[in-house]
């Protein structure tokens, strides 16, 4: 694009700005709007990537007057703080707030006269976004109503509509199916933006470019080389204020439906003929398809389900998730899930994928593992190589954002003993900008209607055409979840898996 005269744009080129648009934010009383949604628009603004023909526009059932909406929104960026000033006061210009019910026609009756009224005052050109930060029976609901009043499309010459939905996308497949069909009963496909956060990550995206930009990489990624994959997301936090939402949702559907199934498939997919989103998206598709469904007795030997009981953690004495508040004391809900899963296409075929989930575990890590087979022939003696393992090459995907290849070495000396070692690349060190945050990233991609790092419907299909065993298995199945203590790596049956096999878990 060009040069803007706008005082916030001066002297800037800007690249894929975004264009004038009222952004409405469903659920925007809630902690999602002020600690991410908020903070990042204001970070964009600050970017010069939105327009400064941008307005803000907030909808909760929350009876709230548009200063104390205005003021809880300055609040929440003040908390991240620097904050731009001259940003902050373009979208504070175009801030406004409208309470009711989400199913109320005069909530919508209100809305559109909101927006009217700001493409008029703040020249939002007709623009949409809407965001539904809110509970998931709400999706369904909200965009109904705002097809019943027409604002589902762009207004007088407006260029886009587009709605994005944040996970959980239904809670079983059948759910998700139907979810589906009630969106595109109103919605086009292309309107539709679901969220995952990790796909925002930096390091998750990195995956794309370490292995289809490096020729060393390439010719080593598949059943050939490669002896197992293991993908981790470790929180050593528990369920704090979330035990209402995690006693209905569980493990499984928080994290492995989602985050864990997009990474999976971004290490399994093929290389895509273009960077376009439907190259990327197609081949996600693809591997996510070549996974083995669990047959219910392969759920019993492949699938380890945990809870955390009491235990220490950082040298703290922590309680166990039956003594949380608002937990059931009889609950069944998993905080750990470990699986061994196959995905049966040329690539992958016999290689095991591991993948686990769990809270209160001795670390906060993201990580995905690659290890290598073992040589053909190992000329030294066992003397030797006693400090020697695979090579492995791991993807650090928070909180120490990098990759470690790990290879052996000689160890200095007169005898000639050959080691592993690392070699490590860190984001932080080679990149000494700080990468956007994920919100920032996605909310920019939803307005500039690139919608790669979005989620297409197959994918959440087939996603949870992958769960949906283990679903039904553990409904069928009255024995609770294996106890493991706060601040350990999770039951003891999960090492197994591995074990069977002559593998272990890595620990981060």
């Amino acid at each position: 694009m060009g040069e803007t005269t706008h005082p916030l744009f001066e002297g800037l080129r800007i690249e894929r700005a975004a264009a004038p648009v009222a952004i409405v934010i469903f659920g925007a009383s809630g902690d999602l709007t002020s600690r991410k949604l908020m903070p990042a628009l204001h970070a964009l603004m600050a970017g010069h990537q939105l327009s400064p023909s941008t307005a803000v526009v907030g909808v909760g059932r929350s009876e709230l007057s548009e200063d104390h909406f205005r003021e809880r929104m300055r609040k929440a960026v003040d908390e991240i703080g620097p904050v731009d000033e001259r940003a902050w006061e373009s979208l504070a210009r175009g801030l406004r707030y409208v309470a009711g019910g989400y199913d109320h026609q005069a909530t919508y009756r209100r809305l559109e006269e909101v927006l009217c009224d700001l493409d008029e005052r703040v020249g939002t050109a007709g623009n949409r976004l809407y965001y539904l930060s809110t509970p998931p029976g709400v999706f369904a609901t909200a965009v109904r109503r705002l097809g019943q009043h027409g604002l589902h499309r762009p207004a007088g010459g407006g260029q886009f509509a587009r709605v994005v939905i944040e996970k959980p996308f239904g809670r079983d497949l059948d759910s998700a199916i139907e979810l589906d069909r009630a969106l595109h009963e109103v919605l086009d496909e292309d309107q539709i933006y679901r969220i995952d956060h990790y796909l925002g990550k930096e390091t998750v995206q990195n995956v794309l470019a370490l292995r289809f930009a490096n020729i060393i990489f390439e010719p080593v990624w598949n059943r050939r080389y490669v002896d197992s994959v293991q993908i981790t997301v470790a929180e050593s936090g528990g369920v704090g204020h979330r035990a209402g939402f995690y006693e209905e949702a569980g493990a499984l559907r928080d994290i492995v439906q989602n985050h864990l199934m997009q990474v999976l498939a971004l290490m399994a997919m093929e290389p895509p003929a273009s960077m376009s989103p439907k190259g990327i998206r197609d081949e996600k598709v693809k591997a996510l398809e070549a996974v083995d469904i669990l047959s219910p007795a392969k759920v019993a030997t492949e699938v380890v389900r945990g809870q955390y009981r009491r235990g220490w953690l950082g040298g703290e004495e922590v309680q166990g998730y039956l003594e949380e508040p608002d937990v059931h004391p009889a609950s069944h809900t998993e905080t750990y899930v470990a699986m061994r899963l196959q995905v049966d296409n040329w690539r992958w075929s016999g290689v095991p994928f591991y993948l686990r989930t769990g809270k209160r575990l001795p670390r906060r890590v993201t990580e995905v593992a690659l290890r290598f087979n073992q040589v053909p022939h190992l000329p030294f003696a066992p003397t030797q190589a006693a400090g020697l393992g695979p090579n492995a090459l791991v993807l650090r995907i928070q909180p120490d954002e990098g990759i470690t290849l790990r290879f052996g070495a000689k160890v200095p000396g007169q005898a000639f003993d050959v080691r592993s070692v690392s070699m490590d690349f860190s984001y932080g060190a080679a990149f000494p900008e700080e990468p956007p945050e994920a919100y920032e990233r996605l909310l920019h991609d939803a307005l500039v209607g690139d919608p790669t790092l979005f989620i297409r419907t197959d994918e959440v299909e087939q996603a949870w055409r992958i769960v949906q065993p283990l679903l039904d298995a553990w409904a069928d199945d009255p024995a609770p979840p294996l106890p493991y203590p706060a601040g350990t790596w999770g039951p003891e049956r999960a090492d197994q898996l591995l074990a069977d096999n002559g593998r272990e878990w890595r620990r981060p």
